[in-house]
């Protein structure tokens, strides 16, 4: 029988904190994500690995018999991936979707002149993921947007930072508008991603903005093709990067920029101790991003 190694480390976290909320927030996944994710593994191995109760998860006489043999397993896993990754000297790196821009070739660029030989592996994150991989440690560093779910417990360093602006179904009342003030869009619905909470919720919904207005929640999408599908739909709007509208440009959907709201920030973070590899990585991030004006975004100070 073949198990996703996420599906363990998922199964050790719920173990460990013995709450589906925390092993949640812990993994920084959605909690039905997660419920799902415990069901599927209970079906593959064909028993009941928790006894469900108000106060919390509790670790059946199955559950804890495989509790005493994941942490070892995955433990070996990582070691034989890390090992593995070194000697084929391949270097994998997560990403937002449009998080560096244009400037994420010449950053895998001039990370290939730094360490000839190795290989830059980009791995896409859903919007389910703000960390792109790193709260799963599925990567040790990736390209992403700021806030992001857990930021404390990694290191970050800013790249830059571009103006947001407002995705619209172009049938909307404003989409004709050069320029919207973020007021006029307070009692429009808005399209969020499944993952939207805490400091990432506030940034992208720019609460703090909103003069105390509640959210009203069009859809919730996972997937940028989904995201923009809604938008055009008429289910509601969205506060996106400005680049969005050259990544995503598509007729039914108008991007217009907003005056009043914070710009979005975009970062590379990767794991502590993650090696020599990725702080050279870091430093091209850093290098190229300093020295040219990205095609959507500008230089971080």
């Amino acid at each position: 029988m073949d198990v996703d190694t996420r599906l363990l480390r998922y199964f050790a976290a719920i173990a460990e904190e013995g709450n589906l909320t925390r092993a949640a927030h812990r993994l920084f996944v959605s909690q039905p994500s997660l419920t799902k994710q415990l069901k599927h593994l209970e079906s593959q191995l064909g028993v009941r690995l928790f006894t469900r109760s108000s106060t919390g998860m509790t670790l059946t006489d199955a559950g804890h018999a495989l509790a005493a043999h994941v942490p070892p397993v995955l433990a070996d896993w990582d070691a034989a991936v890390s090992q593995t990754r070194s000697a084929a000297r391949v270097l994998r790196v997560g990403f937002i979707t449009s998080a560096a821009n244009d400037a994420t070739q010449d950053i895998v660029t001039s990370f290939g002149r730094l360490r000839p030989g190795w290989q830059v592996d980009l791995k896409q994150a859903s919007w389910s993921d703000p960390t792109a991989g790193l709260g799963a440690e599925e990567v040790p560093v990736a390209l992403l947007r700021l806030p992001f779910p857990g930021q404390e417990s990694f290191e970050v360093r800013s790249l830059f930072t571009e103006p947001r602006c407002a995705a619209l179904p172009s049938a909307h009342p404003l989409a004709g508008r050069d320029e919207i003030a973020f007021q006029e869009l307070w009692d429009d619905p808005v399209i969020v991603a499944p993952s939207l909470n805490g400091t990432w919720r506030e940034h992208w919904l720019a609460l703090s903005e909103r003069d105390g207005r509640e959210v009203r929640v069009g859809a919730v999408t996972e997937r940028p093709d989904e995201f923009l599908s809604a938008i055009a739909g008429g289910h509601g709007i969205a506060l996106v990067p400005a680049c969005a509208s050259r990544f995503h440009a598509r007729p039914d959907v108008v991007y217009v920029p907003v005056t009043g709201v914070s710009p979005s920030e975009v970062a590379v973070a990767w794991l502590p101790d993650a090696g020599d590899v990725v702080a050279d990585f870091v430093r091209c991030c850093l290098d190229v991003t300093r020295s040219r004006r990205t095609g959507c975004g500008t230089r971080s100070g």
